[in-house]
């Protein structure tokens, strides 16, 4: 059977998640999840044996904590796989705030006053705040804007704003509210032109698809793994070439150990071991949909993101359709998911009422969802849209069904226009 030929078996998908079959959760329609997915059931299997088993400190020569060891390894090891990078390239922090947070520490001191730093005003927070305080520095600040009539981000603006002083672009791979994914090869192409660093900000496009990041080519990327599946944890990648050059965060005596030199603390051990729950998921859905006998992660993993985008695109469209019939309903970003070009994430906003109150009514309905700026607010202000009230976003990945989605264009036909 050709791949164009399969499609997600949706059935098999929900029940890997205890979450759909819970007396408390499953009544709901999940539309949250860009703030935080569910998990499956092979996650908290790895982490209830790490607490029950194995909660030592790792990496003596005693069995359990032997075994603590080796699988905080293999869940490196494997994650590094996934995304096509070096065991060395990639580390696990608490959060992807937190990363860019250490990851600009460490970088500004390759910084000298006059040196420019790009980022935009589409993106999530964590990827703007760090660098911006580096104009305490000396750096100056250039400021990608969105275009206010599309919300996007157009690459002849980036060009202006390019220039042989530029060191740094911080830039999202996926916009958390617009939902348009950025085409983060061609702005490293460009970026490395000028010899500046691209720091791809992947936290809203990693759910819909673990990226290649050789094959973007950017110098770091991170998102967030509770997001993709997993614990509350995040992911950061390096080139290992730009990361030996990285002044340590860490402890002195770790000086030239990367990645650890800029994961100060190190990462939670239960819940990193836990992360192969996420790989093991991966590869029963491809056993499940695939019959062959490939090794390759990789190559399993571009099959499977296939697979995935085309059940998104397939329940997101009908929502994006509905809307374009309401007069009352503002959508934010494009109104056609295809080939990949947004993800299934929809933030709107009402003519007749407030997002909070919009919200609320979903919420009676059993449309798990909120309003808020999402950590956006830049993009909401220039938007024009109340960044206090903010928008109500609707965000699905690939456990949502035909289902979900028709409830929720039920729950929007009892709203009077």
């Amino acid at each position: 059977m050709s791949l164009e030929n399969i499609s997600l078996d949706i059935n098999f998908v929900r029940s890997q998640f205890p979450a759909f079959k819970d007396a408390l959760s499953k009544k709901w329609s999940f539309f949250e999840n860009a703030g935080g997915s569910y998990v499956p059931q092979n996650v908290i299997d790895y982490l209830t044996k790490f607490m029950t088993s194995t909660k030592v400190q790792p990496y003596a020569e005693y069995d359990m904590s032997k075994i603590a060891g080796d699988e905080m390894d293999r869940a490196i090891e494997l994650f590094a796989n996934i995304i096509n990078a070096k065991k060395n390239e990639i580390l696990i922090g608490g959060s992807t705030t937190m990363n860019i947070y250490v990851l600009s520490n460490a970088i500004k001191k390759l910084l000298t006053p006059g040196d420019e730093i790009i980022v935009t005003n589409q993106d999530h927070e964590a990827n703007i705040g760090s660098w911006r305080r580096l104009q305490d520095y000396g750096a100056i600040i250039k400021e990608w804007k969105i275009n206010k009539s599309t919300a996007e981000l157009e690459i002849e603006d980036f060009e202006k704003l390019l220039t042989n002083k530029t060191k740094i672009v911080a830039v999202t791979h996926c916009s958390n509210i617009v939902g348009t994914i950025n085409n983060l090869k061609v702005i490293s192409g460009l970026a490395h032109k000028k010899g500046a660093y691209v720091i791809g900000d992947g936290v809203s496009y990693a759910p819909h698809g673990f990226p290649n990041v050789k094959e973007l080519d950017v110098d770091f990327y991170t998102f967030s793994l509770y997001k993709t599946y997993g614990p509350h944890l995040a992911l950061l990648y390096g080139k290992e070439e730009i990361l030996k050059n990285l002044s340590n965060q860490n402890h002195e005596f770790l000086e030239g150990e990367i990645p650890y030199t800029i994961n100060p603390g190190g990462p939670n051990h239960e819940e990193l071991v836990s992360l192969i729950g996420i790989h093991d998921y991966f590869q029963n859905l491809y056993s499940h949909h695939f019959n062959d006998e490939e090794s390759n992660l990789r190559k399993k993993i571009d099959r499977l993101n296939k697979l995935i985008s085309d059940h998104e695109e397939k329940i997101a469209q009908p929502i994006l359709d509905y809307f374009s019939t309401r007069k009352d309903i503002n959508v934010i970003g494009k109104d056609k998911i295809i080939n990949k070009n947004r993800a299934p994430t929809i933030s709107i906003t009402s003519k007749n009422m407030s997002s909070k109150k919009l919200s609320q009514l979903l919420v009676a309905e059993n449309i798990a969802t909120r309003n808020d700026n999402f950590y956006a607010w830049r993009c909401l202000k220039a938007l024009g849209i109340d960044t206090n009230d903010g928008v109500v976003r609707l965000s699905m990945t690939h456990y949502n069904s035909m289902e979900d989605s028709e409830k929720v264009i039920s729950a929007f036909k009892k709203i009077k226009e």
